[in-house]
């Protein structure tokens, strides 16, 4: 099951955590606290916020593509992310102004950050690794990563399977369009 990934809009979830945190934030717990917003929204929903591909590394599950954006040293950062991020500084992300945009998130998204992040901030980073080692979607991947299978998570939340169905018919449906959004644009600058 893949979902559509909108580095804008995952660039903006990001940083409204960070926002929520005073501005500044462990790089680890924002990946951790933004795998289990996303963890949330699609056992409630049937679709992530970010979209991005879940995976489990050895300090428990993460986002692929926004764990590689941390990671990154800043001058190869995505735009979006740049924009609104700074670089690791001693294992800390902050804004870089005081209030970025959060357009692309709906009030629903927002209401799942905004819970998640007072019910998980306050743990160390290590204790949010423990959290996230205890969620039946993780394995241990011995040192690489694996991906995990949104299916399993739903499955786990409960869902039948006529619910995962139409959950993968949407999440199909959303990549469609966005890759017509896309090729139109791209057919619009040329």
């Amino acid at each position: 099951m893949k979902f559509f990934h909108n580095p804008r809009k995952a660039a903006q979830t990001a940083a409204f955590l960070v926002r929520l945190n005073n501005g500044r934030m462990d790089a680890f717990s924002l990946i951790k606290i933004l795998y289990l917003s996303d963890r949330r929204a699609l056992a409630e929903r049937g679709r992530p916020i970010t979209g991005d591909v879940m995976v489990s590394m050895p300090h428990g599950p993460v986002l692929s593509r926004i764990y590689d954006e941390i990671k990154a040293p800043a001058e190869v950062q995505d735009e979006f992310w740049s924009k609104h991020l700074t670089g690791r500084d001693e294992n800390l992300i902050s804004l870089r102004e005081p209030n970025p945009a959060n357009d692309e998130l709906s009030d629903y998204e927002r209401s799942i950050l905004t819970e998640t992040h007072a019910n998980y901030a306050h743990y160390k980073p290590m204790e949010l690794r423990d959290i996230t080692h205890r969620l039946p979607e993780y394995i241990d991947p011995q040192g690489s990563s694996i991906p995990i299978d949104p299916v399993k998570i739903l499955r786990e939340e409960g869902w039948s399977d006529e619910e995962i169905e139409e959950a993968l018919m949407s999440a199909r449906e959303e990549i469609f369009l966005a890759g017509i959004a896309n090729t139109a644009t791209d057919k619009v600058r040329a």
